[in-house]
Parts: C-alpha cells; structure tokens; sequence
C-alpha cells in the first residue's frame, strides 16, 4: 500500500491509504516521510470487512489485492465522474480456486459498463483499469 500511496502523492494526488494491519499503516507512514510526501498522504487502519469508510468521492480508488464483491458497488460509487477505478485481487485463473480468489471474468462482470482501459488476468492475479462516467 505505502508504496502505491507515495507513487501517487509523488505525482501530486493526495493519498488515503487504509489498511486492517497497523504495522503496514506504520511502514506507509515512515516511507511517505522518507520520500518528502507525507502532507499529501492520510493513512488509518480500517477493517474493511466493516465496508468502505464514509468520504467524498475522490479522482482514483485503487483497491490492491483485497477482494470483497460486497464493496464493489461502494468503490465504483466513490469515484467522481471521470476519475479511475483501479482494482487488482487474487484470481482462480492459472491458480487454485479459493474463497479470496475472484472467479475467471469477476471484473469484467462487475464494472464492464464502466470505460474499461485495460484489463488482465493470469498467474493467480486479475485486475482492471477503468474510467467513471
């Protein structure tokens, strides 16, 4: 997460990082300092098990390797008209189906009727790239 959230405060977004795990806010928050972006970078531990945190709709979502098709319809609505949504999560394709894996064609399933940019799956992994309307 610290990694993506500088890569994006680098570039001028200010950044909303959330993570369950405290260590990881911790290492996000230490590497935002390292790198000279802190005032552009919020991190908190949220349990998003509890759903997505109330906020404003923002320019880009980037959810990273958390699955949960119930936050679906919450992270696409977070985003304001024209922004991304990026999302990348565990997949069954050229992996062991599991209970975190998405299913073959999950995303594209769930935000085909976004402007899909580019998408992948393979190797246990599948993401997409799409832009609001």
């Amino acid at each position: 997460m610290g990694e993506n959230s500088v890569w994006l405060a680098r570039r001028g977004l200010h950044v909303w990082g959330i993570d369950v795990s405290a260590v990881a806010i911790t290492q996000a928050t230490e590497l935002a300092d390292r790198h000279g972006v802190s005032q552009r970078c919020r991190f908190d531990v949220v349990d998003l098990d509890d759903g997505l945190p109330d906020g404003p709709p923002v320019d880009v979502v980037l959810c990273h390797r958390f699955r949960e098709p119930r936050l679906y319809q919450a992270l696409r609505a977070r985003v304001a008209p024209g922004g991304l949504l990026a999302i990348c999560v565990l997949s069954e394709v050229g992996a062991e189906p599991g209970r975190f894996r998405a299913r073959a064609g999950e995303l594209r399933a769930r935000f085909g009727d976004l402007q899909v940019i580019a998408e992948h799956e393979s190797d246990g992994e599948a993401w997409l790239l799409a832009r609001v309307s």
